[in-house]
């Protein structure tokens, strides 16, 4: 049965990437929001949008795609969305660009400014700017050549993590001790010039997600992630889909986050969210920076009691700011989420996973 809305007075926000778990997750939270909202999907996979919870679905190009500049704008003219948010980093590259062109529609936009996004979606720029700033970070050489690689072996240790600089879910990453089989997987992916190689960290990470609106921080939260669903099915370990995380507050973290954010934009304005990976001695190293875009695991700061999208778009919509008691991890530590395939997440606290774990450790 069809959800029975006026939709007269509603906001109308286009989507993109609708279908996908990071956009189903922001949709996920403005259902949840105590505003009603009139949403237009938009992806480049139809069968995605299948799974969306929208009152609208529109099959659009993918960024990359020649024709997506003219058919978003197309789009955009004919369903006269309020606001546009979408929720990856080709798609958030694409209309950064179109920002001028997109706004003149009457579309509102709340995105960090080009260059800060351009410097955020390539990794390699986002490192480089970190490195100079004295920010501590992975050892990491760019890779053009095979020559490079050699030295990045003959320098940075048996082990290294190479990765693409541009796309997320740990794309092209892998940790390698063979410089052939490096060498393979970099011609596999087509990758000199697209490829870094750093030093290898632990399997510990933790991430920052912000929203910032000219300059000011609005609100902010860090979560451990625990584990990587389905990490054993790939090479790398890594997935970019996040199976157990835990809210967590830590003044190192803050403080990194903060720093590495500043470093790229003195002035910074919409989403934020720092990847940090921590390092042998213990400390969170600053791996990127999901600019313009929520984790795909938004929806649990939402069910947690903090709905990230519904702040984001008061303040695009309305200039409406949160009232909170703490901008900086307002949530309490210890509250975990659990996330699977075809199930839905569980919002639970770190001692009652602890409790199974006992269970396990005494073979109950």
């Amino acid at each position: 049965m069809s959800r029975l809305i006026q939709y007269e007075g509603l906001a109308r926000i286009h989507i993109g990437g609708a279908g996908g778990a990071p956009s189903n997750n922001f949709i996920r939270s403005l259902r949840d929001s105590t505003r009603g909202h009139y949403l237009i999907g938009a992806s480049s996979v139809p069968s995605d949008l299948m799974l969306a919870d929208v009152d609208e679905k529109h099959v659009v190009p993918y960024a990359t795609a020649g024709d997506y500049r003219p058919c978003i704008l197309a789009l955009l003219a004919r369903t006269r969305p309020a606001f546009m948010h979408v929720q990856s980093d080709y798609e958030v590259h694409a209309v950064s660009k179109l920002r001028d062109e997109i706004e003149a529609l009457g579309v509102r936009l709340f995105l960090p400014a080009p260059d800060t996004v351009d410097k955020c979606v390539d990794k390699g720029k986002s490192y480089a700017i970190w490195s100079r700033a004295g920010l501590r970070v992975p050892r990491t050489i760019h890779l053009n050549t095979p020559a490079d690689l050699k030295g990045a072996f003959d320098s940075l240790g048996a082990t290294i993590w190479i990765r693409a600089t541009v796309g997320g879910g740990g794309r092209g990453a892998l940790p390698v001790t063979s410089f052939d089989f490096a060498r393979a997987w970099i011609d596999q992916h087509d990758g000199w010039g697209e490829f870094t190689a750093a030093e290898l960290l632990t399997s510990r990470s933790v991430t920052w997600q912000s929203i910032w609106h000219q300059g000011e921080l609005v609100v902010a939260q860090a979560r451990l992630r625990h584990k990587w669903s389905y990490g054993n099915r790939t090479l790398s370990g890594v997935t970019g889909i996040t199976g157990v995380a835990e809210t967590c507050s830590d003044e190192d973290v803050t403080r990194i986050a903060l720093d590495a954010i500043s470093a790229v934009d003195a002035r910074p304005h919409g989403i934020f969210c720092v990847d940090m990976t921590y390092d042998n001695s213990g400390i969170p190293n600053p791996t990127e920076i999901n600019i313009g875009r929520f984790f795909t695991t938004s929806y649990f700061f939402t069910k947690a009691g903090v709905n990230f999208p519904e702040i984001y778009c008061d303040l695009a919509l309305d200039g409406r700011f949160p009232i909170l008691d703490k901008k900086i991890n307002p949530l309490p530590d210890g509250l975990v989420w659990v996330r699977g395939m075809d199930v839905a997440p569980v919002l639970t606290t770190s001692e009652e996973l602890a409790k199974l774990e006992a269970n396990q450790a005494n073979g109950d």
